[in-house]
This record gives structure tokens, C-alpha cells and sequence, in this order.
């Protein structure tokens, strides 16, 4: 199926190309999207007639693009989820949860305009990728932790397997800490038993205070 495109898709063509697409592709997504119309003499020549408001419209759309671009690109956002230890995520983020945490910061987005190439299961840093404009990306860091403590610590370069070795050495040096103490106590223990010893007279002495 033909179709003319009304403005910029990636890996297709630039606005007012005639290309060929498939029908399914073109009927769900190009034409209900408004980014084409059916490449019919008519619609052909309505778009030569519209073209020049068209392409100010799309000039215009896009500095603004650029502009928001600017100042949402490597921003990071931190996103709460519950996970297992080892970092799994009990579920995982999609792209309604990118948006929608951007866009309580202020930046207003669309899950459509949000790409995961990877689905997001574990903790950590995550680049994710904004579309928005057909000529305007940008890319914005989502930080996945189980607390905003543990975020903050995230966004300082320390992975949550880093954060684990470091809470087991920590507990490790309590627990040595801990039977350093109770050992000292002990040889307290001993050492006053010695001094009680030697303070006691031996039985013989005894015998002989006696006589």
C-alpha cells in the first residue's frame, strides 16, 4: 500500500514521500496516528496545497522538541519497586511507569513517546530512550531502588550487589567485633581467677598461721 507521509518516520522516509508500506502498518499506525494519508491523487495534491503550513507546523513542533530535550536529556528519574535481594524486581517497569514519574517531576510525557529496548527486571541504573519528535531524542536515566536511601546511593556509582557486600562485612565486623569482646572479657576472667589465686594463702601456710 502507498502512502504519503505527513512528517518524518524513522527507518521510512522524510514528510511528503510516497512509500510503500504494508496495509496492516499503515492502516493501524500511519494513517490513525495522522503521520500519513493514503497516497491517492487527491490526497497528493491536498498536501501540496497544505505542504508549506505543514512544514512551519513541524519547524515549530520541533524547536520545541529540541528545547525540552535540552533539559530532560540524562536527567535521572528514581522509580520505587519492591525486589528481591539479589536485585530481581518482583514484576518490572514499562514505559506508562517512565512517563508517568517524569511527568510528576514536570516533564510531560507519553508511554508512547518512552522506548525499553530491554526490559527493565532489576535494580539499578537504566538508560531509556524519548521520542520527542520524528527528529528529536533524547535519553533519561531511570534509577530502580527499594528506597530513596538506597536510589540515592545507586545514583553515587554503588551497585545494589556492591551494597550488599558492603551491609555482609559490615555485620561480618560486628560479629568479629563481638567475640573480640566476649575473648577479652574472658581473659579478664582468667586474669582476676589468677590474681584471686595467688592472693589465697596455699594450705600449708594456712596450717601454719594456725599453729
Amino acid at each position: 500500500m502507498q502512502v504519503i507521509l505527513l512528517e518524518r518516520v524513522a527507518k521510512l522516509g522524510q514528510m511528503g514521500e510516497v512509500v510503500d508500506v504494508k496495509p496492516g502498518y499503515a492502516r493501524n499506525y500511519l494513517l490513525l496516528q495522522g503521520k500519513a494519508l493514503s497516497a491517492s491523487e487527491a490526497n497528493i495534491a491536498a498536501f501540496e496545497e497544505q505542504k508549506a503550513q505543514l512544514e512551519a507546523r513541524n519547524l515549530e513542533t520541533k524547536k520545541e522538541a529540541e528545547k525540552l530535550a535540552s533539559d530532560l536529556d540524562g536527567k535521572q528519574f528514581t522509580v520505587i519497586r519492591q525486589a528481591a535481594d539479589s536485585g530481581a524486581l518482583y514484576g518490572s517497569v514499562t514505559t506508562r511507569d517512565a512517563a508517568q514519574t517524569a511527568t510528576a517531576e514536570g516533564f510531560s510525557l507519553d508511554r508512547k513517546q518512552v522506548l525499553i529496548r530491554q526490559p527493565i527486571k532489576e535494580l539499578g541504573l537504566h538508560e531509556v530512550h524519548v521520542t520527542l519528535h520524528p527528529e528529536v531524542e533524547a535519553t533519561i536515566i531511570l534509577n530502580v531502588a527499594r528506597s530513596p536511601e538506597e536510589a540515592e546511593l545507586q545514583a553515587s556509582g554503588k551497585s545494589i550487589q556492591e551494597l550488599a557486600a558492603e551491609e555482609e562485612a559490615a555485620a561480618d565486623y560486628e560479629i568479629a567485633e563481638l567475640f573480640d569482646d566476649i575473648g577479652a572479657a574472658a581473659s579478664d576472667d582468667e586474669d582476676l581467677a589468677e590474681t584471686v589465686e595467688e592472693a589465697l594463702p596455699e594450705d600449708g601456710d594456712e596450717d601454719r598461721s594456725n599453729d
